[in-house]
């Protein structure tokens, strides 16, 4: 007896009529049951079982777009107006003291740093390692000649007013270092005169300049023309509102807000590449195993906001929610720009730490509890959330970072960055001014904002067209549509000094 093909539910026809194994349907089988033999009942639509799936809207919210018409940004901002030496060493005679840098060697004229200390100057020399080491006194020259920015020595000779040595020891025999110096006012004789031999040189103000470059940022999709015809059992669902039977429409539009997530995710996660990279880089591209750079391409890479603040910024490591830990912050805040005004965008962890360090300043209710959005009434509801709150003189906006908590991005379990978790970032609010070297002046822009590639030819900004002759395009013979997506653009982190990093 033959075999019929196909054969449809798993059941297997016979010439007799007769009951066999082969072609009787059992309602508990699981193998040849009703299910399998007619339609299922079908939700159309999707279970949209992790809601609003999309992790930009950072950049949205705190800062701003803006066109450039070059390969860098470049901008500076201002130096503090006082100067203070970290790393002054006090001779073994009690009254030399000598400026170093930061690798510990004396300033030397034209260096980074100038000499600000000048003769006739008083100064406040401190100890950060010993409170109790605090001296006032006034400079003298030292050998006769005058101490000032452009002196080929860093040394100065200083004469405590309150006792015979700076050190305060009867008999001075010992070097100190890593003391504090600072410049707090002057004192000159009756009928004295101001000239280069007694004040030194005029201190000339220095500007700190920083520069990011854009990256384009590409992406493709692409569907044959068949499969653009082709209709499916369930219905599109997009958060960019696609609706519909045909499955393509759903692709391309996860892949456009793909894409626009990324062009958030890379101005957040960029890196700046180190030499060896380049040169690695530039090996591969000669070598013909890396493709679209040439083999002179020396710089890759655009410094992003969590690479600015660990390069110039505030990093606190393992806050564990306790008020003595954020007036660090605080502490630290004073001593940089103290905006008053700033943004918490934190992750789930961190956020509920907030909450619990606020509740138990609050003396109102059972334990230090917030009762209420309905008039504070215990019997009503329980408030244990925290939008806000004012802190000595800032006030702070909180608020939970998406990006922080999904799983698919930093809400796993590998989300470090040079080594350590990103709990929240600290966000100053308003605007700073700076000098904009392409315009020629003082202008007023958001700290954190967005440069994108734009002149009257070209905008960059995000561009997407198709290809191919499917789709209503008609580029080629490709039977098929390509969607490109392409956008050049960086981040511009201005005033990152005022910005803080929490990690754990």
């Amino acid at each position: 007896m033959g075999v019929l093909s196909p054969q449809f539910g798993g059941l297997s026809p016979s010439s007799d009529q007769q009951l066999l194994v082969s072609n009787y349907m059992s309602f508990t089988d699981g193998t040849r049951d009703f299910s399998q033999q007619y339609l299922p009942e079908i939700y159309e639509a999707e279970v949209e079982r992790y809601g609003n799936r999309t992790i930009g809207g950072f950049l949205r919210m705190v800062g701003a777009e803006m066109p450039m018409m070059s390969d860098q940004v470049v901008w500076s901002e201002q130096n503090r107006l006082h100067i203070a030496y970290d790393n002054v060493s006090l001779a073994v005679d009690g009254f030399t003291m000598t400026i170093n840098d930061n690798a510990g060697a004396p300033i030397v004229a034209g260096g980074a740093i100038q000499n600000a200390i000048m003769p006739n100057a008083t100064v406040v020399v401190m100890d950060p390692n010993d409170p109790s080491f605090t001296v006032k006194a006034i400079i003298g020259n030292s050998g006769g000649a005058p101490v000032n920015p452009l002196a080929a020595y860093a040394t100065c000779t200083g004469y405590a007013y309150n006792q015979n040595f700076i050190s305060g020891a009867a008999v001075p025999g010992a070097v100190v270092t890593g003391l504090k110096v600072f410049v707090y006012g002057s004192e000159y004789a009756k009928g004295s005169s101001l000239d280069n031999a007694t004040t030194g040189e005029s201190i000339q103000p220095q500007l700190s300049t920083f520069q990011n470059k854009p990256i384009i940022i590409r992406n493709r999709y692409a569907v044959s023309g068949s499969d653009t015809a082709q209709i499916g059992w369930v219905e599109v669902a997009g958060e960019d509102g696609t609706s519909g039977y045909l499955w393509y429409l759903k692709a391309e539009g996860e892949t456009r807000m793909r894409f626009e997530d990324y062009l958030e995710m890379a101005m957040v996660e960029g890196e700046l590449a180190v030499a060896a990279a380049n040169s690695n880089f530039a090996a591969a591209a000669a070598a013909g195993s890396v493709n679209s750079f040439s083999a002179t391409t020396t710089t890759l890479g655009t410094e992003g906001l969590f690479a600015a603040i660990n390069n110039g910024g505030n990093v606190l490591s393992g806050y564990a929610g306790s008020l003595q830990d954020f007036d660090q912050v605080l502490e630290n805040l004073d001593t940089q720009g103290a905006i008053e005004e700033n943004m918490l965008f934190l992750d789930r962890k961190t956020e509920l730490l907030f909450d619990n360090m606020l509740a138990q300043q609050n003396s109102y209710g059972a334990g230090g509890t917030s009762y209420g959005v309905f008039e504070n009434s215990e019997d009503m509801a329980l408030n244990l959330g925290f939008s806000g709150f004012r802190r000595g003189s800032y006030d702070f906006y909180k608020t939970s970072w998406k990006y922080l908590n999904d799983a698919s991005t930093r809400g796993g379990s590998t989300n470090f960055v040079n080594g350590d978790n990103i709990d929240g970032v600290l966000v100053p609010a308003g605007t700073s001014t700076v000098y904009d070297q392409l315009l020629g002046t003082n202008i007023r822009r958001p700290f954190l904002h967005v440069r994108y590639r734009a002149s009257q030819a070209d905008d960059r900004r995000m561009k997407s067209w198709l290809t191919g002759s499917v789709g209503g395009a008609a580029t080629s013979t490709l039977d098929a549509m390509e969607v490109n997506f392409l956008s050049e653009r960086c981040l511009c982190t201005q005033a990152r000094n005022n910005f803080v990093l929490f990690t754990a």
